[in-house]
C-alpha cells in the first residue's frame, strides 16, 4: 500500500524510526533536524538500502518518484545501491585524473585565468620563463612527483649568472604548485620553496654590491621641472608624473583611468602591481591632476599610451632625460630625490614619508600601525612637495566626471 505518510506529519515528527509510505519508501528520523529519504528493496536475495536524500532537500512527492525509478533499476536487474556506488568512484578517478595534470599543463590553466588581469610584461615573461627554464625538467611531472631536487636541478645552471631570472622563476614554479594542492593538506610541503636545504644546496652567491639609483639632487628640482614642463609629448608628461606621485616607474607606466578617484583627487594602485603585494593609494596634488587632464582618455583603458596605443617603457623617459641633458640621473631616482627633500625640509614623521614612498617596514609592529596609509598626512605632505617643485603652485582640485577631466579649464 503506497501513500501512508502525509507532508504535515513528516514535517512534525521528531520521534527516532523508520516510517513507511509503502513500496519500500521509508522516512528514517534519528532527531528533530535528520529526517532522510530511503527505499528498502531485494536484490538477489540480500535486502538493499538506497539513499536518496535529506527531507530538507527532497519533498514527500519527489522522494516517491525517486523510489519509483530506483524500483524501475531494480525490476531490469540494476543494483541501485552498486550503481550509486559505481557512480561515486568514478567521480573521485576524475578528481584524481584533473589532479594528475602535468607541471606544463596546471601552469597553463594558471596563466589561462591571470592573463585577463596582468600586463603586457607579464604575458610576456610568465609563459617565456617557465617554457625555458622549468618546463624542459618539471613540465612533463604532476604535481605529486615535483621534488626539491627537480627544483635544484632547474636552478642550478642560471642560480649566478641570472640571478633575478632564478629568483622569479623559483617564484612562479612555487605560484603554481601552491595553486594545485588541497589546502587541507598539513603534510605537504611546497618543493618550489626556497628552504634552508635549497639555499645551502645552490651555488654561493658573490656579495652584491649596493648600488643606488643616481638621482637629482632636490635643489635642482625647480629648474628640472621647468625645463620638463617645456617639453612635448606624453613621455614627459609621464616623466613629471612620476614626480609629482613619487611613485615606481612600473605603477606609473601602467597607470589605468579606473583607478582615478575623482570624488577624492586619489589614485589606487591595485597591489598586484605593488612590490609589497598590497594597494596603496596616492593623494594626487594639482600639479598631478594637471597632467591628466591633458592625457586623452579616449585612448583606452591606460593614462600614458604612445602613439600606436601601446605602453611606454622606461627607456622613453630616460630618452626625455637624454633630450634635456640629464641622462646623468635615473627615472627611478626621483624617489630619492622625494625622499630626501622629505627628511631634510620637512617636520613629517618617518611613517608618512615611508608611506608616501610605499616603503615595507622592518618591523611588524610599525607595519600594523601604519596600514591605514596615513592618506590625509600624506596629502598634505604631497602639496608641500608640489609646492616646492613648482613654487605657487594651486591648492586642490577635485577630479569629477571623465568628461569633465578633459574639458577643465586651466
Amino acid at each position: 500500500m503506497t501513500g501512508k505518510l502525509k507532508p504535515l506529519d513528516i514535517q512534525r515528527e521528531e520521534r527516532p524510526g523508520k516510517y513507511p509510505d509503502g513500496d519500500g519508501l521509508y522516512l528514517i528520523v534519528a532527531g528533530p533536524t535528520s529526517k532522510n529519504w530511503n527505499y528498502r528493496y531485494w536484490f538477489k536475495g540480500k535486502e538493499r538500502w538506497l539513499g536518496l536524500g535529506s527531507l530538507k532537500d527532497m519533498s514527500l512527492k519527489d522522494a516517491r518518484l525517486a523510489r519509483d525509478a530506483a524500483r524501475l533499476q531494480v525490476r531490469v536487474g540494476v543494483d541501485p545501491v552498486q550503481e550509486k556506488r559505481l557512480a561515486r568512484e568514478a567521480q573521485k578517478a576524475a578528481v584524481k585524473a584533473e589532479k594528475a595534470k602535468t607541471f606544463e599543463e596546471c601552469a597553463q590553466v594558471y596563466i589561462d585565468s591571470c592573463w585577463t588581469a596582468w600586463s603586457e610584461k607579464h604575458r610576456n615573461q610568465w609563459p617565456s620563463s617557465l617554457k625555458r627554464y622549468a618546463y624542459p625538467t618539471i613540465g612533463h611531472l604532476t604535481i605529486p612527483e615535483i621534488k626539491p631536487s627537480h627544483i635544484y636541478e632547474l636552478l642550478r645552471p642560471i642560480w649566478i649568472e641570472k640571478r633575478e631570472t632564478a629568483n622569479r622563476v623559483r617564484g612562479r614554479i612555487e605560484t603554481i604548485i601552491a595553486k594545485n594542492i588541497d589546502v587541507d593538506d598539513k603534510d605537504f610541503r611546497n618543493p618550489a620553496e626556497l628552504t634552508k636545504q635549497l639555499r645551502e644546496k645552490l651555488p654561493k652567491r658573490p656579495k652584491r654590491e649596493v648600488r643606488h639609483h643616481p638621482a637629482l639632487p632636490y635643489t635642482e628640482i625647480q629648474r628640472f621641472t621647468k625645463d620638463l614642463r617645456a617639453a612635448t609629448g606624453v613621455a614627459a608628461a609621464m616623466l613629471e608624473f612620476v614626480i609629482f606621485t613619487a611613485c615606481r616607474t612600473n605603477e606609473v607606466v601602467e597607470a589605468r583611468w579606473s583607478e582615478i578617484d575623482r570624488s577624492s583627487s586619489t589614485w589606487r594602485i591595485p597591489g598586484v602591481r605593488m612590490k609589497m603585494g598590497q594597494d596603496h593609494f596616492v593623494p594626487l596634488s594639482d600639479p598631478a591632476i594637471d597632467i591628466l587632464r591633458r592625457m586623452d582618455e579616449t585612448q583606452g583603458e591606460f593614462i600614458f599610451t604612445n602613439p600606436g596605443g601601446g605602453l611606454f617603457s622606461e627607456n622613453a623617459m630616460l630618452a626625455v632625460l637624454n633630450r634635456l641633458g640629464y641622462g646623468h640621473v635615473t627615472v627611478h631616482g626621483f624617489r630619492s630625490t622625494f625622499a630626501t627633500w622629505a627628511e631634510e625640509c620637512t617636520d613629517y614623521a618617518d611613517g608618512v614619508r615611508e608611506a608616501a614612498l610605499a616603503h615595507k617596514y622592518k618591523s611588524e609592529t610599525t607595519a600594523a600601525y601604519q596600514r591605514g596609509q596615513k592618506l590625509e598626512k600624506r596629502r598634505a605632505l604631497m602639496k608641500e612637495w608640489a609646492d616646492f617643485v613648482l613654487p605657487q603652485c594651486p591648492s586642490v582640485v577635485h577630479l569629477r566626471s571623465r568628461p569633465a577631466l578633459l574639458g577643465m579649464d586651466g
